[in-house]
């Protein structure tokens, strides 16, 4: 049954998984590819500098995964709330 107090909660859920991603996506691309990358660097993936790494290839990698995560996750919360997509 569609509520309002329904709908509230199903944002809320999906605005933390929005916010949550976004957390992620910022650490991974700002923190590890700006802010701490002169710690990072003293390790090598590939050859390459792993600060150099994550800000080149770690944080579109990163954001690919997220992408992904986030349609499961909306999935589950989309069937928790029972607003997901139907069969037609």
């Amino acid at each position: 049954m569609s509520t309002p107090e329904n709908h509230r909660k199903y944002w809320r859920a999906n605005l933390k998984l929005v916010f949550c991603c976004l957390l992620v996506w910022f650490i991974v691309s700002f923190g590890c590819g700006v802010l701490f990358v002169d710690e990072l660097n003293q390790y090598k993936i590939g050859g390459f500098k792993l600060g150099f790494w994550f800000a080149q290839q770690g944080s579109i990698f990163t954001f690919l995964i997220l992408i992904f995560f986030y349609a499961y996750r909306m999935n589950k919360i989309d069937s928790k709330y029972g607003v997901q997509e139907g069969d037609d």
